[in-house]
């Protein structure tokens, strides 16, 4: 494609599509919501787009999936959580699945966990009840990096990211 915007825009609705759809209709109910492995797709993302189209990614998916499915009073703090999110993870290496990306599932497991925690505690106002579905945000995690390391380690092997920039990673 010659023009490297709308290519990357297009790849950014694509993912913004798939994040909805895996985290609003494959997911396992909790008591407060449910676990989903969408953010596994927001690393993807993360990792083979700039972050300002990476974060549209994010924070559009997961608005879709929250407004969409009866839990709105969730998006706002999915928007602001999930756009974080991406800024932890690097598009700039050769490669997906590298050291840099590999540790970052770890702090995003903290952001997700902790901005989740801080944004259910504004909502029930205290901080103790929240506590409860810290468990199920670092499930959600765990699982969404197992997706990520998957479908990072298959994109490698697809050289996709060489597809996407031409051997010009900028």
């Amino acid at each position: 494609m010659k023009n490297k915007k709308v290519q990357l825009m297009c790849i950014t609705g694509v993912f913004t599509a798939l994040v909805f759809v895996v985290t609003a209709y494959l997911h396992i109910p909790t008591n407060n919501g449910y676990i989903h492995v969408g953010d596994g797709l927001i690393y993807l993302a993360a990792c083979l787009l700039p972050w300002p189209y990476a974060m549209v990614v994010g924070a559009g998916g997961a608005f879709l999936a929250d407004c969409l499915t009866g839990f709105a009073v969730w998006a706002p703090g999915s928007v602001i959580i999930k756009a974080l999110t991406v800024l932890l993870f690097s598009s700039k290496k050769d490669k997906v699945i590298n050291l840099r990306n590999s540790l970052a599932v770890l702090p995003a497991t903290i952001v997700c966990a902790g901005g989740y925690y801080l944004y259910e505690s504004l909502i029930y106002g205290n901080f103790v009840s929240p506590l409860a579905g810290i468990p199920a945000s670092v499930t959600q995690s765990v699982a969404s990096a197992i997706v990520f390391i998957a479908f990072g380690l298959t994109a490698d092997k697809m050289k996709i990211k060489s597809k996407i920039y031409g051997g010009n990673l900028r």
